[in-house]
């Protein structure tokens, strides 16, 4: 496997309540978050899924045109204070609506995955078109992997990931009540399985007829929590030991172990 990480890192999430089609207000709420996190010593900070716009379907469309702008003010702040940002917002392209996650490292522009797996049970499906290919980006504090929200329940995904050499997990995500536990476990899981850490960025608040009960979580490679989130806005930091995941997958060796041999293409 690649060289994952190159140093001990300092993660941030930002956690907050979504207003639903209002870009001024969450772009405001992302930026005063992310200053505070910087201020505590933040490298890495992970903002939510959909973060300025929340699932507005009706005015998507328009509410993309707002992404570039979002972009160049996150990029900034980036560049400022040496982070890198990832997070989830809509994407136009080519008469095609996407859920993009964009990572950002000190300004500049280096990673972009759009979500592969809707949710079909929210109706995510019939206003967006799907991804086509994962992601892992090199950034200057080690290689992360980059999933968003529904995908945690698609395994495969971050195994690959892993085998590319991800060491950090970053996901945004919007997941309702009352499925909390499926959340913690399957976190704790893909950071446990693939022995790398989780970077988990829930929102909070209602929107609709949706209740987000938050949890963000940052995740050891051992999949012990480092900070997690309640059920309303807040900052969560924690550092990420690179000494500490590189020790675990020398005492449990399961990629050298690994028989994919047998396993074979699955069907």
């Amino acid at each position: 496997m690649k060289q994952a990480l190159n140093q001990d890192i300092v993660a941030g999430i930002a956690q907050f309540n979504i207003q639903l089609g209002d870009c001024d207000a969450n772009l405001q709420t992302a930026l005063a978050a992310l200053e505070r996190l910087a201020g505590q010593g933040a490298q890495l900070v992970v903002l939510p899924e959909m973060w300025s716009t929340g699932y507005a379907y009706r005015q998507l469309d328009q509410l993309a045109q707002r992404t570039p702008a979002i972009l160049t003010a996150l990029a900034e702040v980036a560049r400022r204070h040496q982070l890198v940002i990832v997070g989830s917002l809509v994407e136009q392209d080519g008469g095609r609506l996407y859920n993009s996650a964009y990572t950002i490292d000190a300004g500049t522009l280096v990673g972009h995955y759009r979500k592969l797996h809707l949710f079909s049970t929210m109706g995510e499906d019939r206003f967006l078109a799907a991804g086509d290919r994962t992601c892992v980006v090199p950034t200057r504090l080690g290689r992360i992997g980059v999933a968003i929200c529904y995908d945690l329940r698609f395994p495969e995904l971050f195994r690959k990931m892993a085998l590319e050499g991800a060491a950090i997990i970053c996901l945004p995500a919007e997941w309702p009540k009352p499925r909390q536990e499926h959340w913690r476990t399957l976190l704790r899981a893909r950071a446990i399985e693939n022995q790398l850490f989780v970077a988990a960025a829930n929102c909070c608040g209602v929107q609709g007829k949706l209740d987000f009960f938050g949890m963000s979580l940052l995740l050891s490679a051992r999949g012990e929590v480092l900070a997690e989130a309640g059920e309303h806005d807040t900052d969560l930091i924690a550092t990420f030991s690179a000494e500490e995941m590189l020790s675990y997958r020398s005492q449990i060796p399961c990629f050298r172990d690994r028989r994919p041999e047998i396993y074979g293409t699955l069907p």
